[in-house]
């Protein structure tokens, strides 16, 4: 068994609990209130913005030219895919340029943003990718599921089809290889430490619909 299935397998209890929560079925059935949707909006845009930068980081930290570059294409991706479909749920939700100025990231999103930092200043790449690849497939699944869904509002409609498409799949699967490759090369203790790191970051993706869903504040605002 690949290393990725063995954490697919580790985590299950996890992915299941996001699949489960009333953020994505709301937006399966179309009936998650737009206000937790634009909060979500806003802090995910602050969490690419951190995510492109770590991708990055695994540019710079990989040991051959051609990783370097497919890493730094992941960056990039990030920016011109995710920034264009964020924009385009800005303007449906008036989200304006002074609120977006004004921003304060969650509790939460600041906790998951510092999580991958850590592990991409502290370790490898192979730390890096266990890190970044369950918000890569974690979404991918979800949108998966989701394609035969009809939630009748345009805006999660697009959502959905953002993350159940073939393009993005590509993106998983070289990610999905790439960590099980690097997981050959390793020490046990290296995969014992990649494996917590992936099962964090499973952790911060469903605290991160739970964020959303019940709009997070700092305890003292």
């Amino acid at each position: 068994m690949t290393f990725s299935k063995v954490l697919r397998e580790e985590t299950d209890y996890i992915w299941e609990a996001s699949f489960n929560h009333p953020f994505v079925k709301g937006i399966a059935d179309g009936s998650l209130p737009f206000e937790c949707f634009r909060y979500y909006v806003k802090q995910d845009a602050y969490y690419l913005s951190h995510f492109a930068k770590v991708q990055s980081l695994g540019a710079a930290k990989a040991n051959d030219f051609l990783t370097t570059s497919k890493m730094a294409a992941h960056a990039q991706g990030t920016y011109e895919a995710e920034s264009a479909l964020h924009r385009d749920f800005s303007e449906r939700l008036g989200i304006t340029s002074e609120e977006q100025a004004n921003f304060k990231p969650s509790p939460t999103a600041y906790a998951y943003t510092s999580h991958l930092y850590r592990a991409a200043y502290q370790g490898h790449l192979g730390d890096i990718i266990a890190a970044i690849l369950p918000c890569y497939w974690i979404y991918y699944e979800i949108g998966e599921r989701l394609q035969s869904y009809s939630p009748n509002e345009p805006i999660y409609e697009k959502w959905i089809g953002a993350y159940g498409g073939e393009w993005f799949k590509t993106l998983v699967d070289e990610q999905i290889n790439r960590l099980d490759t690097m997981a050959e090369t390793v020490t046990t203790k290296d995969l014992d430490h990649m494996k917590e790191l992936f099962t964090i970051s499973c952790q911060y993706e469903y605290s991160f619909w739970e964020m959303a869903y019940k709009l997070e504040e700092w305890p003292l605002s």
